[in-house]
């Protein structure tokens, strides 16, 4: 598996498992990405199979975050 400069971070936000830290770590990951694609539309596109891996975490963080909206209030909820 190729390790890109921003998969640290999309990798903190997937792993994370304190809800609190959970918005902050999602726009960290997120930031980092866009940044990526950012630097690439300065610089001919950039390599195709990193963008694929960009969109595919992107898509990623997407379902997590939508997760995390739908199970927060349940938790908080109930403690």
């Amino acid at each position: 598996m190729t390790v890109y400069k921003w998969t640290q971070v999309y990798k903190a936000a997937l792993l994370e498992t304190d809800w609190t830290k959970m918005q902050e770590r999602l726009q960290a990951a997120e930031s980092a990405l866009h940044q990526r694609k950012h630097e690439f539309s300065m610089d001919g596109g950039g390599p195709f199979e990193e963008n694929q891996a960009i969109d595919d975490a992107l898509r990623s963080l997407m379902i997590l975050r939508k997760e995390a909206a739908s199970w927060r209030p349940r938790k908080t909820g109930t403690d």
